[in-house]
């Protein structure tokens, strides 16, 4: 039985680095644990359904996420937090309506202040909704975009084995 993992960007710009960080990240992970990337959440295509609670569309990509073995959830940093559009996506489930998912938080930081957001905003809410969170996040930053691949690499070597073991 293959194993999928979810990617779900939560940039409101898309096509965005953090889009490619996080579909990097994937393919790194679909490496190591013989898994198939799904084909990304881009929320910045539903900014407009985001808040209608009766959505077939965000429904699906709900699913998507919430049937997933594993996910790569990523967002550029906002005043020190996940953005709003992403939170809004993520108040569509209940508490623990994430349980089961190996989850890979990541975000993409303009500043090495930020680098511990990651780990006390987004973690604690993927948890909160039941999903593992067994590696530390990835707080990549965004100067050294041309550097990710090195920046992945390492992340991977210390983190992977982590994913490896969850299943």
């Amino acid at each position: 039985m293959t194993t999928r993992i979810a990617v779900v960007v939560g940039n409101p710009s898309p096509k965005s680095r953090t889009r490619q960080v996080a579909e990097d990240l994937a393919a790194r992970i679909a490496d190591i644990t013989g898994s198939e990337v799904d084909e990304t959440i881009e929320l910045a295509e539903v900014t407009g359904e985001v808040f209608d609670w009766k959505s077939d569309r965000l429904d699906t990509l709900t699913d998507r996420l919430a049937t997933a073995d594993y996910a790569v959830i990523a967002t550029p940093t906002y005043k020190a937090s996940y953005t709003g559009l992403l939170k809004a996506f993520l108040d569509r489930y209940d508490a623990g309506g994430l349980h089961g998912l190996i989850a890979v938080p990541v975000f993409t930081i303009g500043s090495p202040a930020h680098t511990l957001a990651v780990e006390t905003t987004l973690r604690p809410l993927l948890v909160e909704l039941g999903a593992s969170v067994p590696t530390k996040g990835l707080a990549f930053p965004t100067a050294k975009f041309d550097e990710r691949e090195a920046i992945l690499d390492e992340w991977v070597e210390t983190q992977g084995t982590y994913l490896t073991r969850a299943r």
